[in-house]
């Protein structure tokens, strides 16, 4: 019975023994691994702390322009202000010539009537001087 149990006590030993040793390759594996992994996440991080000073910059850029589209976007306001001006003002004076026409029509075609009847006058008068 002894040898039994020393026998069992033998091959519990060697197992437990063969199990240490593939725990031991695992663990080397992860560690492996978990480098790798600490070596990937550092990149990462590199390139995000220069993405974000990209971002940045390309951020005071975009504010940069849109500052310099706002600025020109005022100084067109002067312009279109003076567009709508003149526009205001051409109204007015073709309403004001309309009323100038309306009121003063019979004058206006009466003025054209003495200038017709002068022009053949004129004509008629030349005509006899030959």
């Amino acid at each position: 019975m002894n040898i039994v149990l020393y026998s069992s006590i033998a091959l519990i030993s060697i197992a437990f023994l063969i199990l240490v040793i593939y725990v031991v390759q695992t663990l080397k594996t992860l560690q492996t691994t978990l480098q790798h992994v600490a070596k990937t996440v550092e990149e990462v991080e590199k390139q995000m702390h220069e993405i974000g000073k990209e971002t940045a910059q390309l951020l005071h850029k975009t504010n940069a322009l849109a500052d310099d589209v706002h600025k020109k976007a005022e100084s067109l306001q002067s312009v279109f202000d003076a567009v709508k001006q003149v526009g205001v003002t051409v109204q007015t004076f073709s309403n004001s010539i309309s009323k100038t026409l309306t009121t003063n029509e019979k004058k206006i075609a009466q003025a054209i009537q003495w200038g017709q009847t002068l022009i053949e006058i004129w004509t008629k008068w030349k005509e006899k001087r030959k």
